[in-house]
């Protein structure tokens, strides 16, 4: 045992960074302290109208330094901050507050914004602490981690308020996924409701991301009303993934809007009404079926597909049949933005990579833990997003009527 934990000290001391001296970072960091120093003692010269020592009028006066404890990508560091007090125009005086190191800060930006990426590359607390303990010293807790983190939560209330009025949205895609967080001190499951907007351009944006407790009617009206009050306009085309309580919200909101099933979710539905040895086959017909390059095609194949069905498995025809025209409506719009139409598939992707990325932490410390960390993994541009399928062609608009005759 005492030979276990003489290897773990070590094995400690290595990869604190005290066994992987440098002489480069040893002399860089060595002239930091030097360099902040004079970058503030500049910064009152210019503010008091003379450099130190120097003779004339001023609009203040020096009266020594204090000491402040910084925290940079240099790793952590003592440095000497000059003070003064200003003179006002009604001859008082107020203490000289530095722009370039602000009042309490503890650590630069760059430092901040490294120790919120090494969280949202996936990791938590306690291995934020580890990862960066060679850079910042061991002076990187879970409490400067977590300090750290809940600044970002000023930016994440300001885009939460943001104004869409200026945003030229022409497409929405919804879908919601579920993770586990603690709420009064037990995992418990809540829904995170994700709205994606397509601009005119094509390019992604998120739109909003919220924690409900399902996705009923209810949570889903209260996401998209939030949406239209901060201006949204009504989209042109909507895909969603077929929840009952998300059709309802819409349809009463933008009963005029052309929305489409995801073609992926129905498939898992079509499945989950066969036996297993009937899942290749109906996956071969069914892709058939959608991924036919014509509306004649795919009303052919249609027709075939419940033909086959009602006798063999009466159930997925029944599922199918179910959908309606809103597993269609993608057929509205131009062949080219059929790829990007028919599925929820831009919102899944997101969520498997938020997934992977919380996957070490289990269980998340709150709702809004949860929300914050989806929206910041994109803020961050830890996920980047790309232009959809097809969007040179989203200047034409989807057709009035749907295309395909679902007579059978």
């Amino acid at each position: 045992m005492k030979t276990n934990s003489m290897t773990c000290a070590r094995m400690d001391d290595l990869f604190a960074g005290d066994a992987w001296f440098d002489p480069i970072e040893a002399g860089i960091r060595g002239r930091i302290r030097g360099f902040i120093e004079a970058m503030l003692e500049e910064e009152l010269a210019a503010t008091l109208g003379r450099v130190r020592y120097e003779r004339g009028p001023s609009r203040g006066h020096r009266h020594g330094k204090r000491e402040r404890q910084l925290l940079g990508s240099f790793g952590p560091m003592t440095v000497n901050v000059p003070r003064a007090r200003l003179a006002g125009s009604d001859g008082t005086t107020q203490e000289w507050r530095s722009a370039t190191l602000p009042r309490y800060a503890r650590m630069t930006r760059q430092a901040e914004a490294l120790i919120a990426s090494a969280y949202l590359a996936g990791t938590n607390t306690r291995r934020v602490k580890r990862a960066l303990g060679a850079l910042f010293k061991g002076a990187v807790g879970k409490d400067v981690v977590s300090r750290t983190w809940r600044r970002v939560k000023a930016d994440w209330e300001a885009w939460n308020h943001r104004s869409l009025a200026d945003d030229d949205i022409v497409r929405l895609i919804l879908d919601g996924t579920v993770v586990r967080v603690r709420l009064d001190r037990r995992a418990t499951n809540i829904s995170l409701l994700v709205v994606l907007g397509i601009r005119s351009d094509g390019q992604k944006v998120l739109l909003s991301v919220c924690n409900m407790g399902g996705e009923s009617e209810a949570a889903w009206r209260g996401v998209l009303d939030d949406l239209v009050e901060r201006g949204l306009r009504t989209p042109e085309f909507l895909i969603i993934d077929g929840g009952a309580g998300l059709e309802r919200a819409l349809a009463a909101l933008w009963p005029q809007a052309p929305t489409q099933r995801c073609t992926v979710h129905k498939h898992r539905n079509l499945l989950a009404h066969a036996p297993e040895k009937l899942h290749d086959e109906i996956t071969s017909d069914y892709s058939d079926m959608i991924y036919a390059d014509q509306v004649g095609e795919i009303e052919k194949r249609r027709r075939a597909f419940l033909r086959k069905w009602r006798l063999k498995c009466p159930a997925v025809a029944a599922s199918l049949e179910e959908a309606g025209d809103r597993l269609f409506s993608f057929t509205r719009l131009p062949p080219s933005q059929w790829k990007s139409a028919r599925t929820t598939n831009a919102i899944e992707r997101l969520h498997e990579e938020f997934k992977r990325r919380i996957k070490t932490q289990t269980v998340l410390p709150s709702a809004e833990t949860a929300a914050m960390l989806f929206w910041a993994l994109l803020a961050s541009g830890q996920i980047i997003m790309r232009k959809v399928d097809g969007w040179q062609s989203l200047a034409e608009k989807p057709t009035a009527q749907i295309t395909i005759d679902l007579a059978a």
